[in-house]
């Protein structure tokens, strides 16, 4: 089952470039000297230069080979306006519009991203999550076949065997009321972020009904949302709609519904809403003592994802590497 162990000897196979759009930031600065530490996974510190070195500096932070990026003075402007004026041309975006807004550390890194500079990008430590979700929607865009971004939630627990319990939790921070297609997709991305973490994924549709046990329409769109997504994902063992209890307790699952193989087993949970999934992980990491690593950001062309405003050094390190990983 997963550990970070595994992720790092992906990356020292491949090792990355990682953007950070928050350069100066303490929590940024220490977590790039771990990385430069390292071989597997090279950061990019975007900012002012003499500034970031003070700030590392004054915090007894080495990094001492990390490549620091200025928009005031980056030496390949030009061809990133010109390149960002291509894919806005929709919304009629001028020049000098296209220089106001790289002169922002979001837009800038992103487009690092689409240059193809940086293979990933982390940021959001110091501002919301639509200033991270919003230009990578612009710029990176969906990937083909994807119409929405969505997120998941990696939760890991030591159990008594050794091996780390993984859980997948999704959507629990972009999607308010994701429609019945829309949790389709968050099912088929969840199940797909879920593997690269050592999950065999076993996706429960969630409900307050188990298989007709309530009624009202959001148990008709987890139930429809269920139904869609196994025919879409023939080969993802499925199920839904499900109480969390039916969907995890064997016991449970076998009075219940016993004829079915998933319940009582599932690994990757699918809520109806931002409301269930942003109370549900937090309950598992507050009072079941798992570690949340998230929101990861799914469907999008490269990967890109957004820090808490809370977090830590060493989340902003873990995360770094998951994103990166995810390349």
């Amino acid at each position: 089952m997963f550990g970070f162990g595994q992720l790092i000897d992906v990356l020292k196979k491949n090792p990355k470039k990682i953007v950070f759009t928050e350069g100066s930031d303490p929590r940024i600065l220490e977590a790039a000297s771990r990385l430069l530490a390292s071989n597997f996974l090279h950061p990019i510190l975007v900012g002012d230069e003499a500034e970031i070195d003070k700030a590392a500096e004054e915090c007894g932070f080495n990094i001492r080979g990390a490549e620091i990026i200025n928009p005031k003075n980056f030496d390949r402007m030009e061809e990133m306006i010109d390149l960002f004026c291509e894919l806005r041309k929709s919304k009629g975006v001028t020049p000098d519009q296209a220089r106001g807004m790289l002169s922002q550390a979001n837009y800038f890194g992103t487009m690092l991203v689409k240059m193809g500079i940086a293979d990933a990008l982390l940021g959001g430590a110091t501002y919301s999550t639509a200033d991270t979700v919003r230009p990578a929607l612009q710029l990176i865009k969906t990937k083909p076949g994807n119409t929405i971004v969505s997120s998941c939630f990696i939760l890991v627990r030591p159990s008594a065997t050794g091996e780390n319990e993984v859980l997948a939790m999704a959507d629990c921070a972009i999607n308010i009321h994701p429609t019945e297609d829309e949790l389709v997709e968050i099912a088929g991305e969840s199940a797909e972020c879920a593997k690269i973490f050592g999950v065999d994924p076993k996706v429960a549709f969630l409900s307050y009904s188990t298989f007709g046990s309530g009624k009202g329409e959001d148990v008709d769109k987890m139930r429809n949302a269920a139904h869609k997504a196994q025919k879409k994902y023939p080969d993802l063992p499925i199920a839904g709609e499900l109480q969390f209890d039916a969907a995890v307790s064997p016991r449970v699952a076998r009075t219940k519904c016993p004829d079915n193989k998933i319940a009582g087993h599932a690994n990757t949970f699918i809520f109806p809403d931002i409301n269930a999934g942003n109370i549900g992980y937090k309950i598992a990491q507050r009072l079941g003592n798992f570690e949340a690593y998230g929101p990861i950001l799914l469907g999008l062309n490269a990967p890109i994802n957004d820090l808490s405003r809370g977090c830590n050094a060493s989340e902003v390190y873990s995360m770094a590497i998951i994103t990166a990983a995810l390349a």
